[in-house]
C-alpha cells in the first residue's frame, strides 16, 4: 500500500471513530435514563402560556377567574359553547345592557396588536376637525416600525384628518397613526392620553406603549378592555362610520397629466375586517357593523366585532386563537352566533362597567350630549367614578351603545349592498334625522332601500350637494376599509398601498411569520 493510500485509510478510520464517539455521546443519556430521543425533542417545545391564577375583578369576580365562565339559566335550554373556540381569551357581551354572557380569561393582559387602535381613535377622534390638513414629514414616517401595515402616506404631501382616519380604520396604517399622533403633540403625549382615557373607561388591564399596536415590552390589553374601547368608540358617529366602511378612495402621488398640469391621483383602500367584507371561505357576517382586527407575531390574531340581530347588539372580542388565517373571524362569528342564540337563556357572569360620568348622562361616550358635533372637543366628565367589581345594572347603563350603531349605512359589497336596521326607541327620537339616525319603519323587501340581504334597513338622506345614491363615507367616494393586519415584529401586512389606480386585494390570511418590511 502506498503512503498516500495509508494516509487516506487512516483519515477514514479517524472519521469513523469520531462519528461513533458523537453518536455514543448523543445516545448515552437516553441509554442511561431509558428516555427515547423523540421524547427529549418534545420537551424542548415551548409551553403554551397560562393565564394568571387571579386577575382583575373589574366587572365581576368571575371575570377575574381563569378559564371559561358561563352560567346557563336553569330549564332555559341554553346552547353549549362552540367546540371550535381556541382563543386564549374571549368575551361575549350585550352592547346595550353591558351584561357579559360568557367569557374566558377576560382580564388576561395580552398583546393587543392593532385592536388598540380603537383606544387611539376613541381618544383622539373628537380633537381634530375632519377637514384639517396635515403635511407629512420624514420624521413621522421614520417612527413607523419595520413590518408595519401602511396606508401609503408620502413625505411632503398633504392629507386631511378624514383621510388619515380612513387610513387608520381601514388599512390599519401605522403611518396614519403617527401622522395623527404628530398632530396631537407627539407619540409620548398621545400614549399618555391613551392610558389616561383607558383609566376613565375602567380598562385597568391596559398599558399602552405604542399607539399603533406595534409589539413593545409591557404593551398589553385584555379581551375585557378591548370590548370597553369598542363600546365607547361605537357611541361616536365618526367612529361608527369609519368602522363600518368597506372601501374608499385615498390620495396618492402628484403626477403630471396629459395636459401637463399636475394632478393628485387616488387609489382604493379596502377594509381587512373579513367579517365585514368576506373572504374566500368566509361570508360577511349578517348584521356586522365593525370594529377592528389586528395581527402581530407576538399577539397572534386579535379581533373585536359588534353585530346586531333583531333588537339585540352583541360585542365579541377574541385574542390569539390557534392557527392563523381566518381563525379569529371564524371564532368570533361562532361566538356571536352562540350569543344571539343564548340571549335570555343564561345569567350574566359579569358586566361591562360604565365610563366615568356615564351615570349623569354627560359621559365622554355619548353623541347625544349637549353641544355635540363631529370633530368637536369632548366635555370633561362630570365626576369621577371608580370601576368596581359589581354594580346594579340597567339598560340605561349601556350609554345607548345599541342605539348609536351606524347600522343605517349602506355598505357596498361587490354588486350588492346590505344594511343593518337599528331602532331608536329613546323618547323624542322617533323619526328624527341626523348623523346615524333615520326612519324606523321596515323598508319593502326588494325595494332599493331593502335589497333583501337583511330584513330591515334604515336609510339616510344624501348630504347637501351629494346626488341620491352616492356613497356616504365621510369625505370620500365609496366605502373604505382596512386591508389586513400583517406579520413580522410589527403590526400589519408590511405593504404600502400604491400611489395610483386600485390597490390589489390582499390575501385573507396573514403572511408567514417575520416576512419582509415595506
Amino acid at each position: 500500500m502506498s503512503k498516500t493510500h495509508r494516509v487516506i485509510a487512516r483519515a477514514r478510520r479517524v472519521r469513523s471513530a469520531r462519528g461513533l464517539t458523537a453518536a455514543t455521546a448523543l445516545l448515552l443519556p437516553c441509554l442511561l435514563t431509558g428516555t427515547p430521543t423523540a421524547a427529549h425533542a418534545v420537551s424542548d417545545k415551548p409551553k403554551e402560556p397560562s393565564p394568571p391564577s387571579r386577575m382583575s375583578a373589574v366587572g365581576g369576580e368571575r371575570l377575574g377567574l381563569p378559564g371559561v365562565q358561563i352560567e346557563p339559566r336553569a330549564g332555559a335550554g341554553a346552547p353549549g359553547l362552540p367546540d371550535s373556540i381556541t382563543s386564549r381569551a374571549w368575551i361575549v357581551a350585550d352592547a346595550e345592557t353591558g351584561d357579559v354572557l360568557a367569557a374566558k380569561n377576560a382580564h388576561w393582559p395580552l398583546a393587543p396588536a392593532s385592536t388598540i387602535k380603537m383606544l387611539f381613535a376613541d381618544t383622539l377622534l373628537p380633537k381634530f376637525d375632519k377637514d384639517r390638513v396635515h403635511r407629512v414629514s420624514r420624521e413621522e414616517l421614520l417612527r413607523v416600525g419595520p413590518g408595519s401595515s401602511m396606508v401609503g402616506l408620502k413625505e411632503g404631501l398633504t392629507y386631511t384628518v378624514d383621510d388619515l382616519w380612513k387610513g387608520v380604520f381601514l388599512r390599519s396604517g401605522n403611518d396614519a397613526v403617527h401622522a395623527l399622533a404628530e398632530l396631537n403633540g407627539g407619540v409620548d403625549k398621545t400614549v399618555r392620553e391613551m392610558n389616561e382615557h383607558a383609566g376613565r373607561l375602567g380598562a385597568t388591564d391596559t398599558h399602552v406603549v405604542s399607539p399603533d399596536g406595534y409589539d413593545a415590552e409591557g404593551h398589553v390589553s385584555s379581551a375585557y378592555d378591548l370590548t370597553l374601547f369598542a363600546r365607547s368608540g361605537m357611541q361616536k358617529p365618526d367612529f361608527r362610520e369609519y368602522a363600518a366602511t368597506v372601501r374608499a378612495r385615498f390620495p396618492g402621488d402628484v403626477e403630471k397629466g396629459k395636459d401637463g398640469k399636475k394632478k393628485r391621483g387616488t387609489f382604493e383602500i379596502q377594509n381587512t375586517n373579513r367579517l365585514l367584507t368576506g373572504a374566500p371561505g368566509l361570508e360577511p357576517y349578517e348584521g356586522i357593523a365593525g370594529v377592528k382586527n389586528g395581527y402581530t407575531t407576538n399577539a397572534g390574531s386579535t379581533f373585536t366585532g359588534v353585530a346586531q340581530r333583531g333588537d339585540r347588539v352583541l360585542l365579541v372580542t377574541a385574542m390569539h386563537p390557534e392557527g392563523g388565517g381566518l381563525s379569529v373571524y371564524k371564532e368570533t362569528a361562532a361566538l356571536l352566533d352562540w350569543g344571539f342564540e343564548a340571549a335570555g337563556k343564561t345569567e350574566p357572569v359579569g358586566e361591562l362597567v360604565p365610563p366615568e360620568g356615564a351615570s349623569d348622562g354627560l359621559g365622554k361616550n355619548t353623541d347625544d350630549r349637549p353641544g355635540n358635533q363631529a370633530g368637536g372637543a369632548d366635555p370633561q366628565p362630570a365626576g369621577p367614578t371608580t370601576p368596581t367589581a359589581s354594580r346594579t345594572h340597567g339598560a340605561s347603563d349601556g350609554a345607548g351603545t345599541a342605539l348609536m350603531i351606524v347600522a343605517s349605512l349602506l355598505v357596498a359589497l361587490g354588486a350588492g349592498a346590505y344594511g343593518v336596521h337599528r331602532r331608536w326607541p329613546l323618547p323624542g327620537m322617533a323619526g328624527t334625522r341626523g348623523p346615524g339616525r333615520g326612519p324606523q319603519g321596515p323598508a319593502v323587501l326588494g325595494s332599493p332601500e331593502n335589497p333583501g340581504a337583511l330584513e330591515r334597513i334604515v336609510t339616510r338622506p344624501p348630504a347637501p350637494g351629494r346626488p341620491e345614491g352616492a356613497a356616504s363615507a365621510s369625505g370620500g367616494a365609496g366605502k373604505a376599509s382596512e386591508n389586513g393586519d400583517g406579520h413580522g415584529g410589527g403590526d400589519g401586512d408590511g405593504k404600502a398601498a400604491g400611489s395610483g389606480g386600485t390597490a390589489p386585494p390582499e390575501p385573507p390570511a396573514p403572511p408567514a411569520k417575520d416576512a419582509g418590511t415595506p
